[in-house]
């Protein structure tokens, strides 16, 4: 799903890949989209805009009134997911 898929009050599910030396695993959540941005992670990456890293994030609402934040990235995926699932 791009960014622009991603409106907000639509439920989805997100994969978050984490790679390491040897082996990745998969976090996978799900929940109703609140927020899609672009926003800076800091001052450390020289070249981007304002001298900021800018990165895509979207703010997720699971069912249980938890608030995730994820950075969308290439080991990122969000898919559309049942609603009431």
């Amino acid at each position: 799903m791009t960014t622009a898929e991603m409106t907000v009050g639509k439920r989805v599910r997100v994969g978050h890949r984490i790679a390491e030396q040897e082996h990745a695993w998969t976090m996978w959540f799900e929940g109703v989209i609140e927020r899609v941005e672009s926003r800076p992670t800091g001052s450390w990456y020289a070249g981007g805009k304002r001298d900021k890293l800018w990165l895509q994030r979207l703010l997720l609402k699971k069912d249980d009134g938890e608030l995730v934040l994820v950075n969308l990235d290439e080991g990122t995926s969000v898919e559309e997911a049942a609603n009431g699932e």
